[in-house]
């Protein structure tokens, strides 16, 4: 299928079938809009330019750049686990207002992992991850940082397990940067492939939701620690991730004032939660999507400057990246990566921990459920409903199976709201792909 849209007075084609876009003419865009996707008036664009504009598209079509065949590719699906994301710590040190996982709690007890549950996670991974030679793990809260001494613990021993098995272990962890002292900022160095702090923006955009136990801000607490971390990080892989809520959907300025905060990596996710004042409705998504081309056009205007810095939303690749079957293949929650929370219960991913209806299994043995896999493993992007009428299908690959399912009751009926959303980067990320290639 092909979609013609505008971004930054710039006019575009995109055809899903070859992955190639083209820079076009607004008449161009208007016709191919009205007599491809339906957008428009057809009886607005004369006959004979029609017909110019059907001729110049023609040599496209016949080299497979336009209207290519999509293609079908069957879905990468194993029975090899590849990744847990360990829940150290059911407890936090903040009491963000938005956050999913019940300020830590995950709607029950506050408790940490022993470290004999993490290290029977990790043979739990080695166990099932069958001939895979790589293996991934997140240390996870809560606030993993109130459990640093396990989280060293359980290196060790995946360090261990590396020279007797031959695996190779990335791990991650998420951190809300409290307790990031120099201890800490020298293993996470030493010993994490990624790294990822949460910083909302501005001080007043932070302080209204990521605020301590006695109800206090965290900004001040935490702005220097991460200034501090990204200073020793080196080449080494890092992200700094805020969440923008129905409170701050001016949320470019928080991503502005981030990258002049000196990270050069950030992330800015839209919150997820039925949390009334704080949700993002239907009503918000014009200035959202108005939003992202504002930021797209600092974005440009900083990497023009040579003070370009990643955001995790404008990056897209036609050319190269994951393949296709892995697109297709959708999220790997609950077949190839699962959660596991303190007391060692293994659930499909991080967003389902807590929810019984979808305990799968635990560390300590039993295996898995099978009935809960199969419906992981069962789902693509060719069974999330309505993906086969959307442009951005293979770079979305249909979305996140938790909010499907918690907004919508089913993982295959992708969340409206996030997929308008995400729409609106995957062009401002091709704008900025097309801009970057073009010298301007």
């Amino acid at each position: 299928m092909v979609h013609a849209f505008t971004c930054l007075g710039k006019n575009y084609i995109f055809d899903s079938g070859s992955g190639s876009l083209h820079e076009c003419d607004e008449t161009t865009r208007k016709y191919v809009a009205a007599k491809y996707e339906n957008c428009g008036d057809l009886s607005e664009i004369p006959p004979e330019k029609q017909a110019e504009i059907e001729g110049e598209l023609e040599p496209l079509r016949r080299s497979g750049l336009l209207f290519a065949a999509e293609p079908a590719a069957a879905p990468i699906k194993t029975d090899e686990v590849k990744a847990l994301c360990l829940h150290i710590c059911h407890d936090c040190n903040l009491r963000c207002r938005y956050c999913f996982a019940d300020e830590g709690a995950y709607h029950s007890a506050r408790e940490f992992m022993s470290p004999e549950t993490a290290i029977k996670a990790i043979d739990f991974l080695i166990e099932k991850s069958g001939k895979r030679k790589v293996l991934e793990v997140d240390f996870f809260g809560g606030e993993p940082l109130m459990c640093l001494e396990t989280i060293k613990k359980t290196v060790a021993y995946a360090r261990k397990r590396e020279k007797e098995t031959g695996k190779k272990f990335l791990f991650t962890t998420t951190t809300n940067a409290l307790l990031l002292d120099d201890d800490a900022i020298d293993f996470f160095n030493r010993e994490m492939e990624n790294v990822v702090l949460s910083l909302d923006g501005r001080k007043e955009v932070h302080d209204a939701i990521r605020k301590t136990v006695n109800g206090k801000g965290s900004f001040d607490l935490v702005i220097d620690k991460i200034k501090k971390f990204v200073r020793s990080r080196g080449d080494k892989s890092y992200y700094v991730r805020g969440t923008f809520t129905a409170k701050n959907l001016d949320f470019y300025k928080d991503v502005i004032f981030l990258a002049e905060s000196g990270f050069d990596s950030i992330s800015m996710e839209p919150v997820v939660t039925d949390i009334d004042d704080l949700a993002i409705k239907e009503e918000h998504l014009g200035e959202i999507c108005s939003g992202y081309e504002t930021l797209l056009s600092q974005y440009l205007d900083k990497y023009d400057r040579g003070e370009g810095f990643n955001f995790f939303h404008f990056n897209v690749d036609l050319e190269g990246g994951v393949c296709l079957q892995k697109k297709v293949s959708a999220c790997g929650a609950g077949n190839e990566y699962f959660s596991v929370v303190p007391n060692g219960d293994i659930y499909p991913c991080h967003q389902f921990a807590g929810d019984k209806k979808f305990l799968m299994g635990s560390v300590y043995g039993g295996g898995l459920d099978g009935g809960i896999r199969s419906v992981f493993s069962g789902s693509s992007l060719f069974t999330r409903k309505g993906c086969e009428k959307c442009f951005a299908k293979f770079i979305c690959s249909g979305g996140c199976a938790a909010n499907n399912y918690h907004f919508c009751g089913d993982v295959n009926i992708p969340y409206a709201i996030t997929c308008e959303m995400m729409k609106k980067r995957v062009e401002c990320g091709m704008h900025a792909l097309a801009h970057k290639k073009n010298g301007g």
